[in-house]
């Protein structure tokens, strides 16, 4: 049995079509854990009018995602556990493939398949996933960090399921942290577990438009709160490519701060980032941009 568990804040245009993307699995020995956190709209209505004894609505004062998923793991009846956000769907096939990678590799703690990116005008576009370990469908993703340093991160909150006393030991999702929480977790269990993972795209995030030129929508945590806690897991337990991972993340931040036209903080980061990795050259671009005049800046 897999408890899917799916945080609900303000999705009644969306939540009713990710629920149905579960309901159509073809594994079908599975329950549904709805955490509503403080939804404001007719969100839980929404939910109510889905007809199946699977699904369990759980309340609670608005306390972010990360909250929401913990109570979720906290409610879950079995032991794996399958994440889904409200406004994100998962292929057919999706827990089938999950469950195949808990049969076939008993070792592993965490399951991960591939997923895709779906923005508002229904346009699809594939996740890049560079340096898997194997040439095979499906196998044990022994470097992480390496993959997630150069490619898009190949842990999603929609593609991945697990041990819930996994997800337990490292304490759950981080409290407090409104961007990263996710990253910061897969990273956790990364560094005290196996992964199995399918290349399979199963699972379908859906995106708003971007392009490089727009400006955030939000700004980094004026303290970084996932940058120290990756510090101190490399410090702890010196996992291969960590350091490359961690230059990858303030290299983000640069990114969003340079967008921002914030340009003390763009170059901070980005000599954060060279500290951990000297060869990551997008650094060095980034700092040559901002010290480029506004007027000959390209966005």
């Amino acid at each position: 049995m897999i408890s899917v568990v799916i945080p609900l804040y303000n999705k009644a245009h969306q939540i009713a079509n990710t629920l149905y993307s579960v309901l159509k699995q073809t594994f079908r020995n599975f329950e549904i854990v709805v955490v509503d956190d403080g939804s404001t709209d007719n969100s839980v209505q929404e939910v109510e009018k889905v007809n199946d004894i699977r699904i369990r609505i759980i309340h609670q004062k608005n306390a972010g995602v990360s909250a929401a998923r913990n109570k979720g793991i906290e409610e879950a009846r079995y032991n794996l556990i399958a994440f889904l956000d409200a406004d994100d769907e998962w292929k057919p096939e999706y827990l089938e493939t999950q469950y195949n990678l808990f049969l076939k590799y008993p070792q592993c703690n965490v399951y991960a398949c591939g997923y895709e990116f779906c923005n508002s005008n229904g346009t699809v576009s594939n996740t890049i996933i560079r340096k898997l370990p194997f040439h095979e469908e499906d196998g044990v993703l022994t470097n992480y960090f390496e993959v997630a340093s150069c490619s898009h991160p190949p842990i999603c909150s929609i593609s991945i399921m697990v041990k819930k006393e996994a997800i337990q030991a490292i304490g759950g999702f981080p409290v407090g942290i409104k961007s990263g929480e996710d990253l910061l977790t897969w990273a956790r269990l990364a560094v005290h577990n196996e992964i199995a993972y399918s290349r399979k795209i199963m699972a379908i995030f859906h995106v708003e438009g971007y392009n490089v030129s727009e400006k955030p929508k939000r700004i980094p945590a004026e303290q970084d709160l996932v940058g120290n806690e990756l510090s101190a897991l490399w410090y702890l337990y010196h996992p291969s490519y960590m350091k490359q991972y961690i230059s990858h993340w303030h290299k983000m931040r640069s990114s969003i701060y340079m967008r921002l036209n914030m340009r003390r903080k763009s170059m901070n980061e980005a000599l954060k980032g060279l500290k951990y990795s000297p060869l990551n050259y997008k650094l060095y671009l980034y700092i040559l941009l901002d010290l480029l005049p506004t007027k000959i800046r390209p966005f």
